[in-house]
Parts: structure tokens; C-alpha cells; sequence
């Protein structure tokens, strides 16, 4: 890649805002217990951070989730491609994901797990997207809202590559 690198956010930054998502998730699920459902492959690094930081019980999970491939823009369509193990009838859920912007993977996560009748369901994301919103969906915890720009790092992937980079940047 010939491109340059703009760091938007970086791993200092990024430490510091799971700390305080990891505190608010905390104190609105206290004397509760969480699924925390982390949407692979973007999230694993996001989730894993995060969980840290949240001080009540949680079970965690994973649900693998496909409609990018290896383009830059969603192709609309949602595929499942590995789904939960855990049994969430009753439980609270929280579903991470690195990143919202059409909203369609998240609509159709949101509905696919409903099926199961969780207690609730909300949404956690590293980044917010909104002006790329094709749905009615706001996440209830968000990292950081950015503009129209495509990133990369810290999970999120350009091709195959890149998720393991500590910090979020795009190219100029």
C-alpha cells in the first residue's frame, strides 16, 4: 500500500474511551449479568478490550456475520455464517461491533436474535457511522462517531490485512 497513513484515533485514545464505554456498561447493567455477542472477525479485538473493562458477570459469544467481502462498501446483503452457541432466552444481550454504518448488519443481527426472546438486546460499536445510516438504528454505546471516511485497524480490515495495527487511521 502506497498510500499515507492518517491516524484518526489512536491506541491511547482508543484505551481510554473503552475504559469509560466499559464504566457507563457497568453501571446501566449493575446487579445484572450480560451475553456480550461480539460480531466477528471485526470486533475480536474491540470486545476483547472492552470486556475488560465491564465489572459485572458476562458470558461471552460470537456470531460471524458477512456483507462486505473484501470491498471498501457493504454489499447490503447479510449473511450468518457461524451463530451463537449460548442460550439467551431471558438475558440481557449486548451486541459489539467494530463498526456501524448502513446498519443493515446490525438490523438483521438484531432481528436474528430476537428470535431467541433475550430480555434485551443493545448495541455497543468502537465507531459510528451515521451519515451512511440506511436504517432506523442508533447504537446505545458508542466509541467514537466519524465522518464519512473508510478506516482501517485495530480490528478493522483492508483486504484481509491490517485488523492487528493498534490504532484506527485512514489513507490519504
Amino acid at each position: 500500500m502506497d498510500k499515507e497513513r492518517r491516524i484518526l484515533f489512536s491506541a491511547e485514545e482508543i484505551n481510554k474511551r473503552n475504559i469509560e464505554l466499559g464504566e457507563e456498561i457497568s453501571k446501566d447493567y449493575e446487579n445484572e449479568k450480560i451475553v456480550i455477542i461480539s460480531l466477528l472477525r471485526g470486533s475480536f479485538i474491540f470486545a476483547s478490550d472492552l470486556v475488560r473493562n465491564i465489572k459485572v458477570p458476562v458470558e461471552i459469544d460470537f456470531l460471524t456475520t458477512s456483507s462486505y467481502g473484501n470491498m471498501e462498501e457493504t454489499s447490503g446483503k447479510v449473511n450468518i455464517v457461524t451463530d451463537i452457541r449460548s442460550n439467551i432466552e431471558g438475558r440481557n444481550v449486548l451486541i459489539v461491533d467494530d463498526i456501524m454504518d448502513s446498519g443493515y448488519t446490525m438490523q438483521y443481527v438484531i432481528k436474528h436474535l430476537e428470535k431467541n426472546n433475550p430480555k434485551s438486546i443493545k448495541v455497543c460499536v468502537m465507531l459510528d457511522k451515521p451519515s451512511r445510516r440506511k436504517v432506523e438504528l442508533k447504537p446505545d454505546y458508542i466509541g467514537f462517531t466519524i465522518p464519512d471516511v473508510f478506516i482501517v485497524g485495530y480490528g478493522l480490515n483492508y483486504g484481509n490485512y491490517y485488523r492487528n495495527i493498534p490504532y484506527i487511521f485512514t489513507f490519504d
